[in-house]
Parts: C-alpha cells; sequence; structure tokens
C-alpha cells in the first residue's frame, strides 16, 4: 500500500486551510519580492512548488544538493526542473571543504558524535542555505506544526530572524495535516519521492535517514542513533557554529 492510499485523508477544515495557503504565497510574492522557496523534494515541499506553479507566482525554488541524497531524490530533482514552471536551482556544497572534512574525519563521521554530524550538516547544507539566501526578503518552507514536538508552535509567518537577517520565513502549510498534504497530492496527482511509499516521511541525506515504524513520530527516522532533543540540522534552528559545537 503507498502513500497515497495510507495517508490522504483531508481534514474537515481542509478547503478553508488550502484557501490560507494561497492567500499566504500570493502575499509573499507580491509583497516580499525577492522570494524563493526551499525544497527538500519532501511531500510537503512537492505541494508547495506546484502551488507555486498551479498561481504562476514568481517565486522560484531551490535545493540543496549534499550530495548524500537518496537516488530517488535526485531522479525527482531532475523531474522538477524539467516540469516546473518555476525555475529551480541547485546548490551545492563547497567541493574543497567536503573532501577535506572527509578526509580528516571519515565518511561516517556522522555517526561518531552530534558535534561531527552537525560540522558534517553545516558544510553540506547550512553554507549552501546562505548562499541560496542572499539577497532574499523572504523564504517558503514546508514546515508543519504536526511534523515534530520542536515545530508544534510553527507559525504561518516567522519574523523572529528579520532584525537579523532581513528575511521573513512563511510557513503556508503550517496548519496542514499529514492527512491533507497527501490529499492534495491525490487530488492533484503530483509528483512525489518514491521513499514515501516505503514509509520515508522525512527525507534528508541517505546515511540519516531510515523508515520508520507505525507509531514512530515524522522525524523518528532522522538521525535516528542520535538523542530525540539534537534532531534538526540547523535549517530551521539558531544553531552554533561547528566549532562551538566542537567545544
Amino acid at each position: 500500500m503507498g502513500a497515497i492510499e495510507l495517508h490522504a485523508r483531508a481534514s474537515k477544515d481542509f478547503e478553508v486551510k488550502l484557501a490560507e495557503t494561497k492567500a499566504l504565497l500570493r502575499r509573499a510574492a507580491c509583497a516580499y519580492s525577492p522570494v524563493t522557496q526551499a525544497s527538500s523534494l519532501g511531500a510537503e515541499d512537492v505541494v508547495i512548488t506546484h502551488l507555486i506553479n498551479s498561481l504562476q507566482l514568481d517565486i522560484p525554488v531551490f535545493v540543496l544538493d549534499t550530495g548524500m541524497l537518496h537516488p530517488q531524490t535526485l531522479a525527482l530533482l531532475e523531474r522538477t526542473q524539467a516540469s516546473s514552471r518555476a525555475p529551480v536551482t541547485v546548490y551545492r556544497p563547497v567541493q574543497g571543504a567536503v573532501v577535506r572534512f572527509v578526509d580528516r574525519e571519515g565518511k561516517d563521521a556522522m555517526y561518531q558524535s552530534i558535534a561531527l554530524r552537525k560540522a558534517c550538516c553545516h558544510l553540506r547544507k547550512i553554507e549552501p542555505l546562505e548562499r541560496a539566501l542572499a539577497g532574499q526578503r523572504a523564504w517558503v518552507t514546508g514546515l508543519r506544526k504536526e511534523q515534530s514536538q520542536a515545530r508544534a508552535e510553527v507559525p504561518l509567518i516567522d519574523a523572529s530572524d528579520e532584525g537579523q537577517t532581513g528575511r521573513v520565513k512563511f510557513n503556508p502549510l503550517a496548519a496542514w495535516t499529514w492527512g491533507d498534504v497527501w490529499h492534495y497530492i491525490q487530488q492533484h496527482q503530483v509528483d512525489y519521492n518514491p521513499l514515501h511509499d516505503e514509509f520515508f516521511p522525512s527525507i534528508g541525506c541517505a546515511p540519516c535517514t531510515r523508515a520508520i515504524s507505525l507509531g514512530e513520530d515524522f522525524r523518528a527516522g532522522r538521525w535516528w542513533w542520535e538523542d530525540e532533543a539534537a534532531k534538526e540540522c540547523g535549517l530551521h534552528v539558531k544553531e552554533t557554529t561547528p566549532e562551538e559545537a566542537s567545544a
């Protein structure tokens, strides 16, 4: 049984939430240009990209290719670039920095300590993210309240970093349920990562993502060997630098 059959269950107020999401995306495009969508090519993000394209909004998309993505994710990236009305730009880590890190710490450094895992995330995700967001007034993400306890208070519009970075973060699916996401995918036949059919609700780098079991939370398959409180890479939280993390 695939992800659509398992999960596509719209909440009672889905149409209200969908209208709110569309209005928020229009507001982001009209009032906060330049604005961009950060896409991991997960279920939430393919929904947002589909909405951007169907509404013909001037919101380009970017993807962080860490160099360690699953083949299924890379294949979806190619299909998305070929089909999306909105341009899809790929940002990659600085190759020399990655080579030096692997030579020094080994290819399985992420399993050795939280500090090394976060240092790997910084090289492969945080630094490319900073380049992707340079010059942007706002960015759009697929964060939802339901994803984890750490994200339970995610607002539709997050201006908490505006004073520091000059950017606002839009989370248009913040109030959506997992069932809402898959209802939309089913309703509009949105192309999605087939790993979702193999019980991967949250998909990141291949070494750091596994399938989950019934009853586990959405992000249980991310960095599963770590303490629950550490399960963020730094893209959506205030993060210490690798040097600080190693101290």
